[in-house]
């Protein structure tokens, strides 16, 4: 697909979902095509764009030249004149930024709901909470607006939202995207992240944004970790530190690690009460003090904006940090190192720790209810990772009472490479399936296919004992049938779909299209649609235009 072609797909799906929350900036959409078109020219003068004809959303903590950083707070706004290293080296490889996303105001929070701009919605349940801080830019990949987007990551704002939301989501280890161009939370440990609805993909761009950028002191060159052992070994939390999970969670998460240790991982379980107990450390403690002296001024300076442009919740959080003293934040510096060195000597021996993301999916209700409580048991497995220096991978896991439940695998500094190769594991391969009609690239139904988590593969033809028929349905669609004789090559496309999307993809088709396998002209076999025979009565014989791009030029 085209740099143009999936920008045009991109607005018709923000069309579609019509979900204005996710958004702060949004860029025209001529604008837009118009960047697609040059990065399109770019390919065919023979540049080498690893994210050619992706789309991207940013969300607005990090610049973006042309357009408004507000950190969620319409009176902090200003406008950059670059952008960000993170934001240039995606467009660089290719990827077109579509805007910026809403967020929990100032990244401060994990449940999406802090921002004058409103709630985002969860993707699959709009009256649960989307998480944060990174909202938007989970929801808009969720949805299949985007390919990816990045976010933010001081508490597990990167890391949550992709468990809510059934994506991935990449936290890098400290320092190696830079975080120049980027509003700070805590400085000393904010970290870009990005979502993707598969791993490769925000593998990828985690890649390709990282290195030092000779701006921001922080930023550190890459140091690889081994390779994953043939059997590695994988921490677990013991039984207790599993409780107060959401309804069904805990007997998900055990069937993540039998899948794992039937799959030749080690399973070590382990006593992981001084992680936790360093992770209440963040907004327990003086460190919450970095986040007064990111935008505490700003907040004190603008108090008559609290509760109308600026968060209330945000305001009392930050203003917090005003009481700690320089003595506090030794101690619990001490605390925090003393705490670090005992849990990390419990995980020695084992490549991660694997743990649930997150603990619950509350509703807008339940966060409204109690704020600051509701958010805190977000974080339990997730705040301690950038206080600890540990690099972390949020992967989805399942589907529980119907909603999305995903995993976290946690590691050592620059062992990002390694917790990827392990989570290969946990996430089930993609599944082929062939598709010849409405779902085509450029077609109605492609969207579907799209916010499934579907990539495609490649183009190709079915093997010559098939024939093919325009159905009466809205939108129009044609159906594919198996005949012993007098058959031809059809034309269509395989594409790729995780075995979550799959399944809902698959539930969703309406009568008369079933699935089932279907041969191809190399003589492989893969998934696709194929149509009840009662509904081919009457129906029009297409076979000679080749498929339905062919049908559909021959009617104009």
């Amino acid at each position: 697909m085209s740099a143009g072609e999936r920008v045009r797909a991109a607005y018709a799906r923000i069309r579609e979902v019509d979900r204005p929350e996710i958004w702060i900036a949004l860029r025209d959409e001529d604008d837009a095509i118009l960047a697609a078109e040059e990065v399109d020219a770019r390919a065919a003068a023979g540049e080498t764009l690893p994210l050619l004809g992706l789309v991207a959303a940013v969300k607005d903590n990090i610049d973006v030249a042309g357009l408004p950083t507000t950190a969620g707070s319409p009176a902090y706004a200003y406008d950059p004149e670059v952008d960000a290293p993170a934001v240039a080296r995606l467009r660089e490889a290719g990827a077109v930024i579509l805007g910026k996303t809403n967020l929990d105001q100032f990244a401060t929070g994990l449940v999406g709901t802090r921002s004058p701009h409103g709630a985002v919605r969860g993707a699959w349940s709009p009256d649960r909470i989307s998480g944060g801080s990174s909202s938007g830019s989970a929801v808009a990949t969720a949805l299949g607006i985007v390919d990816i987007a990045l976010g933010t990551d001081t508490a597990g704002s990167g890391r949550v939202p992709a468990a809510l939301n059934g994506i991935v989501g990449v936290k890098p280890t400290i320092g190696l995207v830079p975080t120049t161009g980027v509003v700070p939370a805590c400085r000393t440990i904010d970290c870009v992240t990005v979502f993707a609805r598969d791993l490769r993909a925000a593998r990828t761009a985690a890649e390709i944004m990282s290195g030092p950028d000779g701006v921001d002191p922080l930023a550190r060159a890459d140091a690889p970790a081994p390779a994953l052992d043939a059997r590695p070994r994988v921490a677990v939390p013991t039984a207790e530190h599993l409780g107060g999970l959401a309804p069904g969670w805990a007997e998900a998460f055990r069937g993540v690690v039998a899948s794992l240790a039937a799959n030749g991982v080690e399973i070590v379980e382990v006593d992981i009460a001084p992680l936790l107990e360093a992770a209440t450390l963040l907004y327990g403690g003086a460190f919450v003090a970095e986040r007064t002296a990111a935008v505490g001024d700003f907040i004190e300076t603008h108090a008559d904006l609290i509760g109308t442009d600026i968060d209330p919740t945000v305001a009392k959080i930050v203003l917090g940090g005003r009481e700690a003293r320089a003595s506090d934040y030794f101690r619990d510096r001490e605390n925090l190192e003393r705490l670090g060195l005992e849990g990390l000597r419990r995980l020695d021996g084992t490549v991660a720790l694997l743990t649930p993301t997150t603990t619950w999916h509350p509703t807008l209700d339940d966060v409204a209810a109690d704020p600051i409580g509701a958010n805190s048991r977000m974080g339990k497995y997730t705040n301690f990772a950038n206080l600890l220096d540990r690099s972390a991978l949020a992967v989805p896991a399942g589907v529980v009472d119907g909603k999305p439940f995903g995993v976290m695998l946690t590691g050592a500094p620059f062992a990002d490479r390694t917790l990827a190769q392990l989570a290969e594991r946990i996430t089930a391969p993609a599944i082929e399936i062939l598709v010849v009609g409405a779902h085509l690239r450029g077609q109605p139904l492609n969207h579907q296919l799209v916010a499934a988590g579907g990539t495609f593969a490649r183009a190709v033809h079915t093997a010559s004992d098939y024939r093919l028929y325009a159905l009466d349905t809205v939108p129009p669609k044609p159906g594919l049938a198996r005949v012993v004789e007098g058959g031809a090559a059809i034309a269509g496309e395989v594409w790729l779909l995780p075995a979550a999307g799959f399944g809902t993809f698959v539930a969703s088709l309406p009568q008369p299209m079933g699935v089932g396998s279907t041969r191809l002209d190399d003589g492989t076999s893969v998934t696709g649609f194929l149509c009840e025979r009662v509904a081919l009565e009457g129906a029009t014989d297409i076979t000679a235009f080749g498929g339905w791009r062919g049908y559909l030029q021959g009617l104009t």
